[in-house]
């Protein structure tokens, strides 16, 4: 059977923006993955594990799960900290 996980993938750590970051993904787990003789790559006949499907909303990506007999496993996103700083609190200490 087919087994996936569920998540919003996080952002670029290269940027600061968070353009991108309310899609949910589905992303297939690859299985039985070898070595490719001929130039030593990672290789897998099974072409799921290429495929990441975006939808809008956790629930639409449950439904396409269950509706296609896919074993999923949900990451739920954590919530970023974000902490106030001033220029001026670096000479109030």
């Amino acid at each position: 059977m087919k087994k996936a996980k569920i998540y919003i993938p996080t952002k670029n750590s290269m940027q600061s923006g968070l353009g991108k970051s309310d899609k949910w993904l589905i992303e297939f787990e690859t299985e039985n993955t070898g070595i490719n003789p001929l130039m030593g790559w990672e290789t897998n006949t099974n072409t799921l594990s290429e495929l990441n499907l975006e939808f809008s909303s956790k629930e639409l990506a449950i439904e396409y799960a269950k509706k296609n007999k896919v074993d999923f496993e949900i990451i739920e996103p954590q919530k970023r900290k974000t902490i106030k700083k001033s220029y001026a609190d670096n000479f109030l200490k």
